[in-house]
C-alpha cells in the first residue's frame, strides 16, 4: 500500500482517482428531501439523503431529517451521517439521537467558518449550562468539557420531558478541520479517532454514532471510512486486503458525494496507511501520534459561537416561519428534476458542486509520508486554478 500510495503521489492521480469515484458512485432517489414541507430542513439544496437510507424521526408529524443511515456491515459499524444541525432543527437532531440511541456526536466543523455560520449551536456553552428544546421536549445539560488544542470533549446529559429519562451523551469535537481541506496530519486525526473509539461510542453494543460537519459529507465521509478501513484491517489482519476506493464506493451508496476534494481522498489515504501500523502490532505509534498532535498546547483562538447561530431553544424551535436561509453557494447542484423510482442509476454526482469550490488548504504533510517536490508543485498550482467561486462547505 505504501508503494501504492507514492506512485500516486509522484505521477499526480488524486484528481483522476477522484474523478473515477464520482463517476462510478451510485444515486439513488431523495425525493422526501424536496417535498416542500422540508425544504427548510435542508441546510444546502444540493445535498440531500436517499430515500432508502435517510433515518426517520418517530413520534413526530413529520419524519424528515438531512441524515443518512451507513451501514457498513463486515466491519460492524453504523454511522449517522448528517448536516450540521439548523436553528429549526436542534430540536429534531436531539430526538434522532435519543431514538437511535447514540452514545457519541462527532462534530468536524466550528459554528462559523470564513464569516458563514455553518451549524446551529445546538449544545450549552458553559455559560449556559442549559438548553431547553421546546418542540421535541428535550433538554440538554453541559456536564463536563475538556479543551485540547485542537478538540474539545464535552459530556452532555440529555433528558426527554416526556418521560423524565435521562441519558449521558459524548459530544467530540474537532475544531481545527477546514472547510475543504484536511487536517494538520494524520498524526493529529488519527489521536481524535482513537479518543472516540476508546469512549466505546462506535462499538456495535451502542446505537449508531452521528457524525456531522456542515452538509455532512465531505469531513464526515473522511472520518467515517478512515475507521472503517482500520477496522476491516484489524479484523483481516492483512492491509494489503482493504479496497479503500471500494470502501468509499459503498458508503456512498448511502449518503451522495462523501468525501469532497482529491485531498480529502489523499489525506483518508494517508490517515488509514498511518493507521495500519498500529493495527499491525506497534503500538508505540500511538504515543507518536499523541506527541506530534500536540494536543496539550493552549488551543488557537478561533471564532466562538455567533450569538444569531444558537437555536431558538426557549420559544417556538422548528416553527419559525418562512425557515433559515440557505448559505451563499448551497444551490450548487440543481435539483429540478425528480429522481425515478428505478433502482439507484449511475449519475455524476456532485461535478458542479466540487469544481466550483475553492480548497482552503493545500495538502498538509505528516510526520510520516514524504510528498514528493512536483506533486507539491502540482497541488498547488491546481490549487491557484480552484480559487475562483465563494464555497458553501463540506
Amino acid at each position: 500500500m505504501d508503494q501504492e500510495f507514492e506512485d500516486m503521489d509522484s505521477e499526480g492521480r488524486w484528481q483522476n482517482l477522484y474523478l473515477e469515484i464520482r463517476n462510478q458512485s451510485q444515486e439513488c432517489s431523495y425525493k422526501v428531501a424536496k417535498y416542500p414541507e422540508n425544504r427548510n430542513r435542508n441546510r444546502y439544496r444540493d445535498v440531500s439523503p436517499f430515500d432508502h437510507s435517510r433515518v426517520k424521526l418517530e413520534n413526530t408529524e413529520n419524519d424528515y431529517i438531512n441524515a443518512s443511515l451507513v451501514v457498513m456491515e463486515e466491519a460492524q459499524r453504523s454511522y449517522i451521517l448528517t448536516q450540521g444541525p439548523l436553528r429549526n432543527t436542534c430540536g429534531h437532531f436531539w430526538l434522532m439521537i435519543w431514538e437511535q440511541n447514540t452514545k457519541a456526536v462527532i462534530m468536524l466543523n466550528r459554528i462559523i467558518e470564513k464569516g458563514s455560520e455553518k451549524c446551529a449551536q445546538y449544545w450549552p456553552t458553559a455559560e449556559e449550562q442549559k438548553m431547553s428544546f421546546r418542540d421535541t421536549r428535550f433538554v440538554v445539560t453541559l456536564v463536563s468539557e475538556d479543551t485540547k488544542s485542537y478538540y474539545t470533549t464535552r459530556v452532555l446529559e440529555l433528558q426527554n420531558d416526556n418521560t423524565g429519562e435521562k441519558r449521558e451523551i459524548y459530544h467530540f469535537h474537532y475544531t481545527t478541520w477546514p472547510d475543504f481541506g484536511v487536517p494538520e496530519s494524520p498524526a493529529s486525526f488519527l489521536n481524535f479517532l482513537f479518543k472516540v473509539r476508546e469512549s466505546g461510542s462506535l462499538g456495535v453494543d451502542q446505537g449508531p454514532a452521528v457524525v456531522h460537519c456542515s452538509a455532512g459529507i465531505g469531513r464526515s465521509g473522511t472520518f467515517s471510512l478512515v475507521d472503517t478501513c482500520l477496522v476491516l484491517m484489524d479484523k483481516r489482519k492483512d492491509p494489503s486486503s482493504v479496497d479503500i476506493k471500494g470502501i468509499l464506493l459503498d458508503m456512498r451508496k448511502y449518503r451522495m458525494g462523501l468525501i469532497q476534494t482529491p485531498d480529502q481522498l489523499r489525506f483518508s489515504y494517508m490517515a488509514v496507511l498511518e493507521g495500519a501500523k498500529y493495527i499491525m502490532g506497534d503500538s508505540s505509534v500511538q504515543k507518536q501520534w499523541r506527541e506530534l498532535s500536540r494536543e496539550d498546547q493552549e488551543p488557537s483562538s478561533h471564532s466562538p459561537p455567533s450569538s444569531q447561530a444558537k437555536c431558538p431553544s426557549e420559544r417556538y424551535n422548528g416553527s419559525q416561519r418562512g425557515g433559515p436561509q440557505l448559505e451563499e453557494g448551497g444551490d450548487c447542484r440543481q435539483d429540478s428534476k425528480v429522481p425515478s423510482q428505478s433502482p439507484c442509476k449511475e449519475q455524476e454526482l456532485d461535478s458542479t458542486t466540487t469544481h466550483k469550490r475553492r480548497r482552503e488548504d493545500s495538502i498538509s504533510k505528516s510526520a510520516t509520508a514524504k510528498t514528493p517536490q512536483q506533486s507539491k508543485a502540482r497541488i498547488n498550482d491546481s490549487e491557484k486554478k480552484r480559487k475562483r467561486a465563494k464555497t458553501s462547505d463540506t
